[in-house]
């Protein structure tokens, strides 16, 4: 069975996390449980950017979890980026155990100024699967159905599926060993 850790760096909405930790179970039959990882996230903010180095935050965990097994995804509120991009939704080590994922721009209040939490989790879990996907070794997919469909703005993430086409769940039920679900 799938090991999934879910580490919430100063990310406090435990009602969110605790419903995308079920959402994950459910999906993916993964056993999801929570880690403190104690990343000073602060050491990875850019002043000019106000922004914080995903890249930089995934390395200070690899270093922090030697002996956890099973895969490890990190939740923050805080906006990230990779030098090469403005932003980034996520980050995620192909084929590797890590990743994080960003609430900032899943929030509909940074594009309208209105709240709406239901629209928050479904891009959250979209994110969530796509990095873990990631993990599993998959790249991006061309099927806008699939969650693996890459996203570089919000109507992107709106647009695509909310779980892995038939080409990508293959993928990851060889590597988790258990069945995935496609639909709710």
């Amino acid at each position: 069975m799938l090991k999934l850790h879910l580490a919430p760096l100063g990310f406090e909405d435990r009602k969110l996390s605790d419903r995308l930790s079920l959402s994950l179970e459910r999906i993916l039959g993964a056993e999801v449980n929570y880690v403190d990882l104690d990343i000073p996230i602060e050491e990875y903010r850019s002043v000019e950017r106000k922004q914080y180095f995903s890249t930089k935050i995934i390395a200070d965990a690899i270093k922090r979890t030697d002996t956890i097994e099973g895969k490890v995804q990190m939740l923050i509120e805080h906006d990230l980026y990779v030098p090469v991009f403005t932003f980034v939704f996520g980050e995620a080590q192909l084929g590797g155990k890590h990743s994080i994922v960003s609430l900032c721009r899943l929030h509909e209040e940074f594009y309208s100024g209105n709240t709406n939490e239901e629209l928050l989790f479904i891009r959250l879990i979209k994110e969530s699967l796509h990095e873990l996907g990631h993990n599993f070794g998959l790249k991006h997919c061309h099927d806008w159905d699939c969650v693996m469909h890459s996203s570089a703005a919000i109507e992107e993430v709106d647009i695509k599926g909310t779980f892995f086409c038939k080409t990508c769940g293959a993928i990851v039920e060889e590597q988790t060993g258990s069945r995935i679900l496609r639909k709710l």
